[in-house]
């Protein structure tokens, strides 16, 4: 996946974004959500927080297979990008669902007053991880003491985060704000480097020398994938908004039977996407999206206890200027619950 953690979690550039989105919605430059026309179809539109890319697999198939219609809607995608903020555009009325890399960035939101709330989750493990070499290689936290750590430069706070989990002191590992790209790692410039394992084409010139540590496996349990909205909208369509998770959950059941056909669907509505790298990075996407948490609750599950923990987290290493949000506040099990008995339970 192409997506990085890094782009959503700057606390800078999410105030900014949110002032750009509202102009957006003010000059007519966004569209507002509601009917496609009326009393026909609802126009779901969906913010994405990067470029549209396999983690919407689920959505590109529901699509495709009339999933939306069945349920009285229409899906528009919106790709987002460098100079777009997600979580503005939710917030400013831009689009009515949203989807980001990241759990934190909703949680920064609501700890800065913006009334955006999760309604489910697309990966319940984040892919976010620690790439080395065997050479030298870093496959448990403790293996980071006296090691050089290259990440971006949002991505530090997660840095700091896995360290606090497990008792390393900062002073004990060198951390190297670096670019996206491996080239750093492969020329000895730091001993480990951040990533996604769903971006196959980009660890492709690790080859079988990569060693990985995941930050979940580290003991930092994020979310990837969240989807979300406005207060506003969690209030005044709760319907449209439990269709919506039925329709893209059916689409994920698909992609879970059916992936290189699901592949062919998203390449054929985004054709800049390499399919044969995708067809590689389907199944990881899958294990990703399915396991024995979805095996009981279904596809999207999360717990409130989870993001407690992830609250937890960063009030304890400062990151909220304005206090800690309420964990009823950041997320909400209702969607999810009214949707139990639709959403395909697959591990």
């Amino acid at each position: 996946m192409t997506t990085r953690i890094s782009d959503d979690l700057s606390r800078r550039s999410l105030l900014k974004g949110l002032g750009f989105a509202a102009a957006g919605a003010l000059s007519g430059a966004s569209l507002s959500f509601g009917t496609a026309r009326a009393g026909d179809e609802f126009t779901v539109r969906m913010q994405l927080g990067w470029l549209a890319s396999n983690g919407i697999l689920g959505e590109v198939a529901a699509d495709k297979l009339g999933y939306f219609t069945a349920e009285g809607l229409k899906l528009e995608i919106v790709p987002g990008g460098p100079n777009i903020d997600g979580v503005a555009a939710i917030a400013s009325g831009a689009a009515n669902l949203g989807q980001l890399s990241s759990s934190p960035s909703l949680m920064m939101a609501r700890s800065q007053g913006i009334p955006v709330k999760c309604i489910a989750a697309g990966y319940q493990k984040h892919p976010y991880t620690y790439f080395s070499l065997k050479k030298k290689p870093i496959s448990k936290p403790q293996d980071m003491i006296g090691k050089v750590i290259g990440t971006q430069a949002t991505g530090r706070i997660l840095l700091r985060a896995l360290l606090a989990k497990n008792g390393i002191a900062e002073k004990d590992v060198e951390m190297k704000v670096i670019g996206s790209d491996m080239t750093p790692l492969m020329t000895g410039q730091v001993d480990a480097i951040t990533g996604w394992l769903t971006n196959i084409d980009a660890l492709a010139i690790l080859g079988d020398q990569r060693v990985d540590l995941t930050l979940w496996d580290a003991g930092i349990h994020l979310y990837a994938n969240p989807y979300y909205v406005s207060d506003k909208t969690l209030a005044e369509h709760p319907d449209k908004l439990q269709a919506t998770i039925r329709a893209i959950a059916k689409g994920w059941g698909f992609v879970h039977d059916n992936p290189e056909k699901a592949v062919e669907y998203l390449v054929e509505r985004f054709p800049n996407l390499n399919k044969e790298s995708e067809m590689k990075a389907v199944r990881p996407i899958i294990a990703y999206s399915f396991n024995e948490t979805t095996a009981k609750a279904g596809w999207g599950a999360m717990t409130r206890e989870n993001w407690q923990a992830q609250i937890d987290t960063y009030d304890q290493l400062a990151q909220f200027e304005k206090g800690a949000p309420k964990v009823d506040d950041v997320m909400t099990l209702s969607v999810l619950e009214a949707t139990a008995a639709t959403r395909p339970a697959y591990g």
